[in-house]
């Protein structure tokens, strides 16, 4: 069997997030990962997600670096690793600018050091029980945990998106975690994730390269590019990092014209101008077979776990995710 992970990033409600899991398993993908953002609660939706399953790996896609803190990241981890029985995987990664200030009020710096004392501080605490940290970012006297952990060492996976923290992530974490990344760009990660690794003196080959994988599947394939569209515009719009990636992959004069309607309100508009090309490259969006191929082709490209995304909204958005997790279920 093909290995697959699933993601949520929102537009389900917790139960039906656990629920999806569930199918998840039963179908025989590998890992099942949760975002945050403003979808719930991450670390409670996954521990949900534990007590139901007993085998699918629960995996963090991705906790931010900066909206908790170190330690609390740590012992959220400890406690989600326990329910799971040894399934959790902590996925880092540093959240945007965009994100950090406007949504919790906090301020953004020192993106890159603060990711590498998070991971330093969280390893030392599983492994201890408890920590003292004096770094630049962080300045802990002690935080102790009044329970051992079920694992000293807990999987650490860091998302990334350019050549610099591609490095990092083959440098100090078990993984890296891409996405909206092109077969193309799939395969020069992979390269730059593996540079990291022998820098550090390890095995590229013992570091994960993962990728999620934003999926609109449907009979009608017009449909799923339909969904699609909606979603890159408001990628395109919000997030300068993945606007940069887009323009490097190709699409510099649409992604300014996508942009462009997406600040003047008009969010149809911008979805219209998402051209199908992008949406071909970028996500795994048309028919089951048409989606299982592309899986091919990254897996081939150097992308050891893809990880499809649904990305559904509305009443009917449960019904939807399963559809997805159905049609790219592993064979």
């Amino acid at each position: 069997m093909r290995r697959l992970g699933v993601a949520f990033t929102g537009g389900l409600n917790p139960p039906d997030l656990v629920e999806c899991v569930q199918l998840a398993e039963e179908l025989g993908y590998e890992s099942a990962w949760m975002a945050e953002g403003r979808g719930g609660d991450q670390f409670s939706v996954l521990t949900a997600c534990a007590l139901v399953t007993s085998r699918i790996r629960l995996g963090t896609g991705i906790s931010s670096v900066f909206v908790r803190s170190a330690p609390t990241i740590g012992m959220a981890s400890a406690c989600v690793d326990y329910f799971s029985g040894g399934r959790f995987i902590l996925g880092l990664g540093t959240s945007h600018k965009v994100q950090v200030g406007p949504e919790h009020g906090l301020p953004f710096y020192q993106p890159i050091l603060r990711m590498r004392e998070t991971v330093d501080i969280v390893r030392g605490l599983l492994r201890d029980g408890r920590v003292s940290y004096h770094g630049d970012v962080f300045d802990i006297d002690e935080f102790a945990l009044q329970f051992q952990p079920l694992r000293p060492e807990i999987p650490i996976y860091v998302a990334a998106v350019f050549p610099k923290m591609l490095e990092i992530c083959g440098e100090i974490a078990q993984g890296a975690l891409l996405t909206w990344c092109t077969v193309e760009y799939a395969q020069k990660a992979a390269a730059h994730v593996a540079a990291g690794a022998e820098r550090a003196g390890k095995n590229p080959v013992d570091v994960e390269v993962a990728t999620l994988l934003s999926c609109a599947v449907g009979d009608q394939a017009e449909q799923a590019i339909r969904q699609m569209r909606v979603v890159i515009a408001n990628y395109v719009g919000g997030f300068p990092r993945y606007r940069r990636l887009m323009v490097e992959a190709g699409f510099e004069e649409e992604i300014h014209s996508i942009r462009a309607a997406w600040r003047s309100g008009d969010l149809d508009d911008a979805a219209r101008l998402v051209p199908d090309n992008l949406m071909q490259q970028m996500a795994l969006v048309g028919r089951a077979d048409d989606c299982r191929r592309r899986l091919d082709e990254y897996r081939a490209s150097g992308i050891t776990l893809p990880i499809i995304s649904p990305r559904t909204t509305g009443p009917h958005a449960k019904e939807q995710a399963m559809s997805v997790i159905r049609a790219c279920a592993p064979e």
